[in-house]
């Protein structure tokens, strides 16, 4: 039942297009705007995700095999960007150079804003390499570019096709950061159909192409991840490895990682700071209302997102098989979709079964829930693995009842996955934007949406007061995803 509400976006797009049948979506689909969003969000997706694995991969090669001067600090800050939503990212940019927009621009946005979801997983692979296998690399004559090229690189595989998905997944259903730079996309054309039509037909269909483009990266991704296993026998080589002396291109490493890092970061947080020394004090009042509408909504999509992710993960680890296979299965394909396509899944199931719900918190968090599911399900399935089921065991053989032994034993053994995967569910839902955008109630002011009132009507000091609390409040979730990725203190 619980998976089944998570698939409404997928059933949503179903119906949508059987209904419309093939001639109107012909009609709606095959014409020169159309083609012209497929060019822009290809070229989207073809540029930057390459860009992105080529600043992840090597931002994490630097820290974790380099001998790149202050890299603790570097590794880090390569992971600070994070806490910038994209959207107010590109706030940033374009208040400082108010002529930046189109292609280029989102592409600088959204590359700076989301490589770090390829770093984060490329650091903890590299880290779990084996470092005898470069040993034996550079001991029969390769040199260093020849051992990151064939013995390093082809061992990332897994890791940096996870995150190249994550950033395609990004561009895809990005909104705030390519509407304010000017730059039509598939999801922007949607909120601007919808806000013409009301979920008309025009939204729909291009709804359906846009799950289409997101169906194709999944399997491509699938593809070309192939079944290579890359898991080692043993604990490894005992010793910590070798770090390559950078000799004359410290300079460089260091200037390129200072620069890339001041785009990302410095050029925003200036803008914000700017903008919010010139900021009415009476925006302030506001963002304190804004602020506790944001956390009211952002806990109770945490609380239930935990909720319906327990039991999932529960028969992923205790009872795995197909069932929990395709339980699973469906939870991921649900949030796969951008989340424009959620909205309007929710706005038009709800006014076909429930008009009640419609424009209520219900439907805003019913909407996070599926977005950010997979944020509670991998911490709750990775502490359920590591909790022993014979705890549970010697329980019952005390007399206890199995559900009361579950409550007194496991239960506390995985109240910190609960709490990581209530945390990264509540941070995301306090930065979505498009969902919140569409299906929140009348009156309702989340701070993201606060900015984004602001923002578009480029009222930059009012804007920046919110700006800044959607970065704090981003900090958290960050620091959590670099503790996941490092697993242990730099050394």
């Amino acid at each position: 039942m619980l998976t089944a509400g998570a698939l409404v976006p997928v059933g949503y797009v179903v119906h949508a297009a059987i209904a419309m049948g093939w001639t109107e979506i012909a009609t709606l689909v095959i014409r020169p705007k159309v083609g012209e969003l497929l060019v822009n969000t290809a070229l989207l997706v073809v540029i930057g995700v390459p860009a992105a694995v080529v600043l992840g991969v090597g931002a994490a090669w630097l820290v974790e095999r380099t001998a790149l001067p202050a890299r603790r600090v570097f590794a880090v800050a390569f992971a600070a960007p994070l806490a910038i939503p994209a959207f107010v990212a590109s706030y940033g940019w374009a208040s400082a150079i108010p002529s930046i927009n189109g292609l280029w621009g989102g592409l600088l946005v959204a590359v700076l804003a989301y490589f770090p979801l390829v770093y984060l997983p490329a650091m903890a692979a590299i880290r779990g390499l084996d470092p005898a296998l470069e040993e034996s690399a550079r001991a029969l004559g390769l040199g260093s570019w020849m051992v990151f090229f064939r013995v390093v690189l082809p061992q990332l595989r897994l890791a940096v096709l996870g995150g190249a998905l994550i950033v395609a997944l990004h561009l895809l259903s990005e909104y705030g950061a390519f509407a304010f730079l000017r730059f039509d996309t598939f999801t922007t054309a949607i909120v601007v159909a919808y806000q013409a039509t009301f979920a008309g037909p025009n939204a729909a269909a291009l709804g359906i192409v846009l799950v289409l483009l997101c169906l194709v990266l999944l399997g491509a991704e699938s593809l070309a991840r192939g079944r290579s296993r890359y898991a080692r026998v043993g604990g490894g080589s005992p010793h910590p490895p070798a770090r390559l002396a950078l000799g004359r291109a410290s300079w460089l490493a260091v200037t390129a990682s200072i620069a890339l890092l001041a785009a990302a970061i410095v050029v925003p947080l200036a803008s914000v700071v700017r903008w919010l020394l010139r900021a009415d004090a009476a925006e302030f009042g506001a963002l304190a209302s804004a602020t506790g509408q944001t956390f009211g909504l952002a806990v109770a999509g945490a609380l239930c997102a935990v909720l319906v992710a327990l039991p999932i993960a529960w028969l992923s680890v205790r009872h795995s098989g197909r069932l929990a296979r395709a339980l699973e299965g469906a939870a991921y394909l649900a949030s796969s979709l951008p989340a424009i396509i959620v909205a309007l899944a929710l706005v038009g199931t709800t006014l076909a079964v429930a008009p009640a719900l419609y424009q209520t918190a219900f439907t805003v968090v019913a909407a996070y829930v599926v977005i950010f599911l997979p944020r509670a399900l991998v911490p709750l399935r990775a502490g359920l693995a590591q909790v022993p089921e014979s705890l549970e065991e010697a329980a019952r053989s005390l007399g206890v009842a199995p559900f009361r032994a579950r409550l007194r034993v496991t239960l506390p053994l995985l109240l910190p996955a609960i709490g990581a995967g209530a945390a990264l569910v509540a941070l995301g839902a306090a930065n979505e934007l498009t969902a919140t955008l569409l299906l929140a109630p009348t009156g309702t002011r989340t701070v993201a949406t606060s900015f984004w009132s602001a923002a578009s009507s480029l009222d930059y000091p009012a804007a920046a007061p919110y700006a800044l609390v959607l970065m704090l409040l981003s900090i958290p979730a960050v620091a959590l995803m670099f503790a996941h990725a490092t697993g242990r203190s730099l050394r």
